[in-house]
Formats: C-alpha cells, sequence, structure tokens
C-alpha cells in the first residue's frame, strides 16, 4: 500500500468521524431542546391550572353578605301586645287561637290569611268573609277577645272597675252590595257576660249577654250603637236576661275617614261611657241605662266583624297601634 493510499483512507475516516460526531451531537442537541421545549410548555400549562384553580378557590370561597334589615326602615311592626288578646276565625267550628299560641300569629299557618302583619305599613290585618260564625250569630269575624288571664275567658270587669281601649285603625278594603253601597264591619266592641251565679239565676245555658257598645265603619264613617233599657224599671234578674235590652237610636260621627287611618278609644266608667274620634270628637252616654248595666261583667273586643251574608262580600281591617287599661 503506497503512502498516498493510506493518507487518503485516513482522511476518509477523519471526515466520516467528524460526520458522525456532528450527527451525534446534533441528534443530542436535538433532544435536549425538545425536552427545553416540553419543560417549558408543561410548566406553562402547570401555572395555567394554578391560575385556574386559584380563581375557582376564590369563586368558592366568596361569602354572602349578610342583609340586615332595620325595624322602622326596612319593615314595620304593629305596636300590639297579644299577651292578652284571643283571636275567633271564620273557620271551623269557628278556629280560635289564644295565648300564648296567638304570640306567634305571625308563624301560624292556621292564622293567614285571616290574620297577618302588613310590614309596609306596619299593621295587623283581619280579614274576613261570610263563612263560619259564633253563637247567637249569624256573621263571620275575624276578632280579637279580650282575656284579663291569658288564655281564660272567666276573669272580666264591670264599668266600676273601668275600662280604657284605644287603637289606630283603618278599613282599606271593604265590598260593596248589589245596590253599591258599602257593606259595614264591626271594629270594636264592648260585650257583657254572666257570671255563673246569673246565668243560673235566669236559668241559661251559657254566660253570653249582651254587647253594651257596638262600634261599627259604616259608609266610610263611624257609628256608635249602645244598649237601653226596654223598661227603666226593670228589677236586677230582670236586666239579667238578653230580650230586656234593646239598641238605641245610635250615633253617627260627623267626620269621613274612608279607608284613611283613624283613632278610636273607648272609656268606661261607673255608670258613663265615653267613645273618642280621632282624640277631637266624643259621644257620652251617662244615664240610667248605663246604671243598670253595672250588674253585668265586660270584655273588649276589636277587629273585623263583617255585618253580611253576601255571597263574595270581605272586609280588611288594619289595625297599628291597640291597647287596653283597667
Amino acid at each position: 500500500m503506497t503512502f498516498k493510499t493510506i493518507f487518503f483512507n485516513l482522511k476518509r475516516f477523519a471526515s466520516a468521524g467528524i460526520l458522525a460526531f456532528m450527527l451525534v451531537f446534533g441528534f443530542l442537541s436535538c433532544d435536549s431542546s425538545s425536552d427545553i421545549v416540553e419543560d417549558e410548555v408543561e410548566q406553562e400549562v402547570n401555572q395555567q391550572e394554578e391560575v385556574e384553580e386559584e380563581e375557582e378557590i376564590e369563586e368558592e370561597i366568596i361569602v354572602e353578605e349578610e342583609i340586615v334589615k332595620v325595624e322602622g326602615e326596612d319593615y314595620y311592626l304593629p305596636n300590639i301586645d297579644l299577651s292578652n288578646w284571643k283571636v275567633t276565625l271564620p273557620i271551623g267550628s269557628p278556629d280560635e287561637v289564644e295565648p300564648p299560641e296567638i304570640l306567634d300569629y305571625a308563624t301560624d299557618e292556621r292564622l293567614f290569611p285571616y290574620m297577618y302583619n302588613d310590614s309596609t305599613d306596619g299593621s295587623l290585618v283581619f280579614y274576613t268573609s261570610p263563612g263560619s260564625s259564633t253563637a247567637n250569630s249569624s256573621y263571620s269575624r275575624t276578632e280579637l277577645r279580650e282575656q284579663i288571664v291569658p288564655g281564660s275567658n272567666s276573669t272580666n270587669w264591670t264599668f266600676a272597675e273601668g275600662g280604657r281601649m284605644k287603637g289606630v285603625l283603618s278599613v282599606p278594603e271593604i265590598t260593596t252590595d248589589v245596590s253599591g253601597e258599602y257593606h259595614r264591619t264591626l271594629v270594636m266592641q264592648i260585650h257583657g257576660r254572666l257570671t255563673n251565679e246569673q246565668r243560673d239565676l235566669i236559668g241559661e245555658d251559657d254566660n253570653n249577654a249582651p254587647p253594651v257598645l257596638k262600634v261599627y265603619w259604616q259608609k266610610g264613617k263611624v257609628r256608635v250603637l249602645t244598649k237601653k233599657l226596654k223598661n227603666e224599671d226593670s228589677t236586677n234578674e230582670e236586666i239579667l236576661h238578653t230580650d230586656a235590652w234593646e239598641d238605641n237610636e245610635g250615633y253617627i260621627f260627623s267626620e269621613e275617614i274612608g279607608s284613611s287611618k283613624f283613632t278610636l278609644e273607648i272609656i268606661a266608667s261607673s255608670g258613663r261611657l265615653e267613645v273618642i274620634l280621632n282624640d277631637t270628637d266624643s259621644v257620652v252616654y251617662e244615664d240610667i241605662h248605663m246604671e243598670k248595666w253595672s250588674v253585668f261583667e265586660n270584655y273588649f273586643k276589636a277587629g273585623n266583624y263583617l255585618q253580611t251574608l253576601d255571597i263574595g262580600a270581605s272586609a280588611k281591617v288594619k289595625y297599628y297601634e291597640l291597647e287596653v287599661t283597667h
């Protein structure tokens, strides 16, 4: 082999080695670059996932702010303590709710829609329509009955002991009859009651006595009716009978109240009865009939006692304030 041939082969092998080295280096370089790119892509994906997870966590930990409503600004409640009242409803036999259950009237399903709060104006609403009626009546009512001893009808008061009831109320809704005249409703009463001894003396089955006072919303005005004896010379036993009494001619206050708020106050004392409208106008009964009435016990009533049996008739009476003192 000549020197020239050996040099040529060495040169060829050297070139091949260089080429091989370059191929290997290039492959390694490409592989390394690919790893770097993949690492960068993976890092970006991980970062994006972390951002999305953080956003989800932020959305999950958002806490709803508690909305605090302020009485007198966001809602209103009636100024009425029901601790000494029971209510009669125009359903059932009829149904009644006494204290202490009546104190939960706002959540008592038995009472809606007959008695509930209207928080837009701070009223206690009494709704009624012809339905169930009580003894000695054909009309329906959603009406409060005073109970001096909560849960008992047995403890009442006499005119000699005295009593006062004052309320702020309105009659915003009431239907009309076929002639277009408004129906009327009783909004306040003083009702008489026989003691057990009086009941037994005259042979009655219950303790019911006549209402000595009835205050109506009638054609947009306030009408007052009281009782008078048919015979002023009746004995103390005779006057215990319901048929010894009749309604007087009545009194209508001149002020037109319509559906507006008005104030009614009733003051009963020995031999005297007074009804005051809007703290300015009053009617007083102070005569032999009030003197004779002193034999009875009494209790206050307030609410909505609709005086009609017309189909489709109804009324709403709202009380904003109601208080009783003795």
